[in-house]
């Protein structure tokens, strides 16, 4: 089977471009290990293969996800560390991270909770909101929530709105945030009952969108864009460098300049986790360096997020600035974090398949 004659627009769950046979058992043996799915309106969007085309390489299984190198983990910024009670991720003293569901309704195939989400996951038992909730009004040092995930946009309109209406109601929380790829990824869910839970909220409510291509900003998308902002959100972008999806200067200023005109602010640009199988998607922290600072010539500061390293084990996330950064003369990195404490982040993450 040829590339070229591969029928794109008609792929489903089950198919996928491979050259081979092998190919084809592989890559079956591969979606048995990391969840697989795509929205028809991301499916509709693909014009070619992983190598070539930034859409499909973001969601279709790729072979060089089997390569899994030494320093790669399941739980690559330490979530588990900072769990006490299900769902809430307690990381930092004045916010938490709540996972409400650990689904989404597409899979990227560099996400760095690729281990922990998926059709087999879960979405909190009512009990389990309740307890999460509880934790979150026990805890007065708490000024801010993120609902995140999993997508928690995926719950259905009454449980999400039970949960931001019972976050809305605990008096030491100054605001709300919400990280999503549903408005890009299947932008017909933005509904009108949707946006009015949204938009009824006394609290500030952040809705951070994950973006990473001015390819996903299509029609549909920018008309859900506009209806979450005219509900009252405040839009921040969240997106990942990736390589041979967004790993120019070129195609990263033209992302932040289409959202500024959406009114979306980038907020981060995350160097990638290291996530079991994403080492194709990796630049070197020095490229991305080099990169970032073209960006930085190219944009003004409202155009520009903030590049990211999440320190691998859970010690947070810190700019990828000289002064968090240190390289060694084996290639290596030493990190410092927010505390002062200085980890190595090893040279086989910066480089390797490049598929």
């Amino acid at each position: 089977m040829s590339k070229a004659s591969f029928p794109l627009h008609t792929l489903q769950e089950g198919e996928h471009p491979a050259e081979t046979q092998g190919d084809q058992r592989t890559l079956a043996a591969l979606k048995e290990r990391y969840a697989f799915r795509i929205t028809d309106h991301l499916k509709n969007m693909i014009e070619g293969l992983p190598e070539s085309d930034p859409i499909a390489r973001q969601y279709l299984p790729q072979l060089a996800e089997l390569d899994t190198l030494p320093e790669e983990r399941a739980d690559p910024i330490g979530d588990f560390a900072h769990t006490p009670v299900k769902g809430i991720v307690h990381r930092h003293k004045d916010r938490v991270l709540f996972k409400p569901a650990n689904i989404c309704a597409v899979y990227c195939r560099f996400c760095f909770r690729r281990e922990m989400v998926g059709p087999g996951a879960d979405i909190l038992s009512m009990q389990e909101r309740q307890e999460a909730l509880a934790y979150i009004a026990a805890h007065p040092e708490i000024r801010e929530v993120i609902l995140t995930g999993g997508d928690p946009l995926v719950l259905s309109v009454r449980q999400l709105d039970e949960i931001l209406s019972a976050l809305d109601a605990i008096s030491h929380l100054d605001m709300i945030r919400i990280h999503t790829r549903l408005p890009l990824a299947d932008p017909g869910k933005i509904t009108a009952a949707l946006c009015s839970i949204l938009g009824k909220l006394q609290k500030p409510l952040y809705l951070s969108l994950h973006v990473n291509h001015t390819r996903e900003l299509t029609p549909e998308v920018r008309q859900a864009i506009a209806a979450l902002d005219k509900a009252g959100c405040i839009l921040l972008s969240q997106s990942v460098l990736l390589k041979g999806v967004n790993d120019s200067a070129e195609t990263l200023e033209a992302l932040f300049r289409t959202l500024i005109t959406l009114k979306v602010k980038p907020y981060y640009l995350h160097h990638p986790d290291l996530a079991p199988g994403t080492n194709h998607f990796r630049l070197s922290l020095s490229e991305g360096q080099a990169l970032f600072k073209k960006l930085q010539g190219r944009v003004s500061g409202i155009c520009l997020p903030t590049y990211m390293l999440d320190i691998p084990g859970g010690y947070g996330k810190v700019p990828v600035t000289a002064d968090h950064i240190k390289p060694l003369k084996d290639g290596t990195y030493i990190v410092t974090d927010n505390e002062g404490r200085e980890h190595a982040y090893p040279e086989s993450a910066q480089t390797g398949n490049t598929a």
